[in-house]
């Protein structure tokens, strides 16, 4: 494996080469969804693309996607939905801040998301930013949708680093844990929608465990609501 990481300005058309690594339900928070499409082509100088140089195909492996915000130190409850809304409408910049990154399955756990936010802090640093700022999303808390946020950040292994993988290269690179982001994303839609995103069915109100989502998906009146919850890291430039 010989990684190449390269901005979206300097490689514009590896857009699209990339399989959809995330459940089908992630794409429909309302934030996200006015704010993508302009986002490449306003900060095409923060988004990376990660390639191999030995694999036969000159696809994508994986990839970041990062916005300069005003940064006043205190985390936001809203992580993502902040970062791409006040965040972006703050000035000056003072930071950067990751709000998603991720590799196709066959490179995860190769030391590939080390390089990654490596590459992030030095854009940062090249941009005269102060810090790198992400709210994190978790890789195994989907295994434990009923245990809280701020419990669950909190899991430690015997060697004292944190319990998910995510969490731990942050913290490995020098992240800090600074608190949780309860209402990162919000994702809110008709039973029908959840059904046609999920492939399950919701036959009546409630919590519903759904595959890929860190907390239970909440059923009333048969609409379902999602409120994704994130633990921001910061990381000294």
């Amino acid at each position: 494996m010989r990684l190449e990481l390269v901005t979206h300005f300097e490689r514009p058309r590896l857009r699209g080469t990339l399989p959809n690594l995330w459940p089908e339900f992630m794409g429909h928070d309302n934030v996200v969804q006015a704010f993508w499409p302009q986002l490449y082509d306003l900060y095409p100088d923060f988004q990376l693309w990660v390639l191999d140089r030995e694999a036969t195909s000159r696809r994508a492996i994986g990839y970041a996607c990062s916005v300069p915000v005003h940064w006043n130190g205190t985390p936001s409850p809203r992580g993502i939905d902040w970062a791409l809304t006040d965040g972006v409408e703050g000035t000056p910049p003072n930071a950067l801040c990751t709000v998603v990154a991720g590799l196709v399955p066959e490179y995860r756990g190769r030391g590939v998301a080390e390089a990654i936010l490596r590459r992030l802090g030095a854009v940062a640093a090249g941009h005269g930013l102060e810090s790198l700022v992400a709210p994190v999303r978790p890789t195994w808390k989907e295994r434990y949708p009923l245990i809280p946020i701020q419990l669950y950040a909190r899991w430690r292994r015997p060697d004292g680093l944190p319990y998910d993988p995510w969490l731990r290269t942050h913290e490995r690179l020098g992240g800090e844990l600074l608190a949780s982001a309860p209402r990162s994303m919000t994702i809110a839609g008709r039973r029908a929608e959840w059904e046609e995103w999920t492939g399950m069915n919701f036959p009546e109100d409630g919590e519903y465990v759904v595959p890929g989502a860190l907390v239970p998906v909440h059923f009333k009146n048969g609409r379902g609501l999602y409120v994704e919850p994130n633990v921001w890291v910061r990381h000294a430039v």
